[in-house]
């Protein structure tokens, strides 16, 4: 099988090359290295998968690159490219032309080279403040990024009831593991940990999110590859709900160190609380989350402590 990835150098991308390569299938990825993080590190996600000769990197800009030469002879396109970030309200255009335009040229080159298959990752900010029912729930997002990865998903629905655009979406609730972006909370908290610092909570520290080991949505991803597109969307998340406080106390653990906590105001768009519902992706897909946290988050801190060269960007 020939499968396009979008953000192919990113924290769930590159997983995502790395497993399908694994398994024999020949990937093109996409990648055009904003300046969201260091390139450094994006190239360092891609290590294993560019000693494959089944692995090849474009390196294209969604939102004005020619997509048409990409996609031609491909049998999926999975979508993970997105302008990620909480709050960020000035910056809106960003968001827009990061989620929406972008979802917007890839289902649109998707129909124009026939492509069987889009695979579409979406987010639980879709939801609101709280994310705690099945795909039929309200949706009501407070954030830039929420409300555009809606709007993305809103054009892959009209293209699909108007041109037949073959789809199906993935809402991934709060992914960790190794690679795990520099602005996410968990690589927040052990980065800060490693390096004595305090850790800063935003709000009560009460707030809980259904996380997601990111082995656990690749595999959600490569079951929705490997289906025959319906147009559904699918929750993807972890089984188990923990609160922030509590993943601080538990990396902490791990870690062997006290943490020091700074409090600060709660931050606009920071959802308060994420339960995954995935009943209907395990019906349809027979998938479920299989990893906890207490095993996740050791190979998370395993990574972070690895030796120099292994994790760019870190020191001693």
């Amino acid at each position: 099988m020939r499968v396009v990835v979008t953000g192919a150098a990113g924290f769930i991308g590159s997983h995502l090359c790395d497993a399908l390569l694994r398994r024999g299938d020949e990937v093109v990825g996409i990648d055009c290295f904003t300046e969201h993080y260091g390139r450094d590190e994006k190239e360092a996600n891609l290590r294993s998968a560019r000693t494959r000769a089944s692995f090849r990197l474009v390196e294209l800009d969604l939102r004005s690159g020619d997509l048409l030469p990409v996609f031609d002879g491909a049998d999926v396109v999975v979508h993970e490219a997105a302008a990620p970030g909480l709050g960020g309200w000035d910056r809106f255009d960003t968001f827009e032309s990061g989620n929406v335009v972008t979802a917007a040229k890839v289902a649109d080159a998707v129909l124009r080279a026939g492509v069987g298959h889009l695979v579409h990752a979406s987010t639980s900010s879709v939801y609101g403040i709280e994310a705690t029912g099945a795909e039929e729930a309200d949706l009501a997002p407070v954030s830039p990024y929420g409300v555009t990865k809606l709007a993305a998903e809103q054009v892959l629905r009209a293209r699909g009831s108007t041109d037949g655009l073959p789809f199906t979406i993935l809402r991934y609730y709060s992914v960790y593991g190794p690679r795990q972006r520099p602005d996410m909370a968990y690589r927040i908290i052990i980065d800060r940990l490693l390096a004595g610092r305090p850790v800063t909570i935003y709000g009560d520290g009460r707030q809980s999110r259904s996380n997601t080991y990111v082995d656990d949505v690749v595999d959600a991803t490569l079951r929705a590859v490997d289906a025959p597109p319906s147009g559904s969307t699918y929750n993807v998340g972890g089984g188990r709900e923990l609160e922030l406080l509590t993943a601080v106390e538990l990396i902490a653990g791990l870690l062997g160190v006290e943490p020091v906590i700074e409090s600060r105001p709660a931050r606009g768009g920071d959802q308060r609380r994420t339960v995954a519902v995935t009943e209907r992706i395990a019906e349809a897909l027979g998938w479920q989350a299989t990893v906890v946290p207490e095993v996740g988050l050791l190979r998370q801190v395993e990574w972070a402590r690895g030796p120099r060269g292994l994790r760019p960007g870190r020191s001693g």
